[in-house]
């Protein structure tokens, strides 16, 4: 009897572990004893770490033609429920009505979404977010139609409520696409800019807000939005019709049906090979997973950086489950960040101390390589099956060399 591997999401994650079990199957010359199923809303790819920047209803690859040419196939489909003890999912569709599927191993792969506190009144009814294409692309409309309403400080101030990595690259690319006469504020209730990006690139991102004329409001936090604008803590008030929320995300809901120790951002705790302890053919991988990626005790980040070996690791184990092949470890002990930073051009840092590596232009050219190169899958059916070995790539440090002297060599 075939056996089945369900993926959940075709994020980043999603993808990867499709690829990565589709790969081992062929190894070992077990594809017709293994299907493989991804259900997710659409057969597509959001480019995520791209939506800060402007054209943000393009950034979006289409992968319906490479699941086809790799025998994946594909349930459109929302999840709504996971039967851990059952080993069904459920799911909503357009397309079919509501269904259900079986599974043998299953990957929770459906990534986050940004957090709206409650405490912040106003914020669900009055703020926009670059979350999803759909909320990034009603910014952009928003940003492009405010220019017909009457000349007014609250028309003309832009108000990026969120000083971590989506925040600041976010405000420091706003001045390109607002254009001269418009004012971008960023605010958090930090002390700091990039609180968790450490002191490293901070000398650098203050330089460039400060280049880019973008205003920083630290050490109060938003206690409200509505049509007027946003008040913080402190009762400053500042007129806008433009507040963008980018304040912290949460894994995925669906985390909370697989009964097993998550952590405060809803993360599952797994195993080093990405098992769920408590229901051993359950893998979680992405965003929605609570691991260790540097044995020295630094958690993988909730970014397209570690989904792609995450997904990858996910994928192999969850085949090597069903085939009875050793599994493997997740371990990503090197760490590059590499932050856009406008106009002004990119940071690049080393470690997870951020030792700054490169600014300026040169670090502007990598991050753009990233964004417009590396983040996509190969479209070749061989190459991405290759491409999904969790070997490759496996290490940034040398993923970076490579980068830098493709870059330099096409200079």
């Amino acid at each position: 009897m075939t056996a089945r591997i369900v993926i959940i999401g075709t994020g980043f994650a999603g993808l990867w572990s499709a690829l990565s079990a589709r790969r081992l199957l062929q190894l070992r010359e077990k594809e017709k004893d293994v299907e493989i199923v991804v259900v997710a809303p659409k057969p597509s790819l959001v480019l995520r770490p791209r939506l800060y920047e402007a054209d943000a209803s393009a950034m979006v690859h289409d992968l319906g033609a490479l699941f086809r040419a790799t025998n994946i196939e594909f349930v459109q489909g929302f999840v709504e429920a996971i039967d851990t003890s059952k080993r069904t999912i459920r799911y909503a569709s357009d397309l079919t009505g509501a269904g259900t599927l079986s599974y043998n191993s299953l990957v929770l792969a459906a990534g986050s979404s940004v957090v709206h506190p409650k405490t912040v009144e106003g914020i669900s009814e009055y703020s926009f977010d670059i979350d999803s294409i759909t909320s990034a692309s009603k910014l952009e409309l928003h940003l492009q139609n405010r220019t017909s309403l009457p000349p007014s400080a609250a028309r003309d101030t832009v108000v990026v409520c969120g000083a971590g990595f989506t925040g600041i690259e976010l405000a420091t690319e706003l001045p390109s696409r607002v254009g001269a006469g418009t004012r971008v504020v960023l605010v958090d209730g930090s002390e700091e800019i990039g609180p968790e990006l450490g002191p490293g690139p901070r000398p650098v991102i203050k330089k460039a807000l400060q280049q880019l004329n973008v205003e920083v409001k630290l050490g109060s936090a938003i206690a409200s939005i509505d049509k007027t604008g946003v008040t913080l803590n402190s009762g400053e008030h500042i007129e806008t019709l433009t507040a963008i929320w980018t304040a912290g995300v949460r894994a995925t809901p669906l985390t909370q049906q697989i009964p097993h120790e998550k952590d405060a951002l809803g993360r599952i705790c797994v195993d080093a090979t990405l098992c769920v302890p408590s229901a051993k053919e359950v893998y979680v991988t992405g965003d929605a997973a609570h691991v260790l990626a540097d044995p020295a005790g630094q958690l993988a980040l909730m970014s397209c950086q570690h989904a792609l070996l995450l997904g990858r690791v996910a994928g192999h184990n969850a085949a090597a489950h069903l085939i009875k092949e050793p599994k493997i470890d997740y371990s990503q002990k090197a760490y590059n960040c590499c932050l856009d930073l406008g106009g002004f051009g990119a940071v690049i840092c080393r470690g997870w101390q951020r030792d700054i590596m490169l600014e300026g232009d040169l670090a502007k050219r990598v991050k753009k390589y990233i964004n417009g190169t590396l983040i996509y899958p190969p479209t070749n059916a061989a190459e991405a099956i290759a491409a999904a070995d969790p070997n490759v790539n496996a290490d940034s440090d040398e993923l970076f060399k490579q980068m830098l002297a493709t870059i330099q060599a096409t200079a």
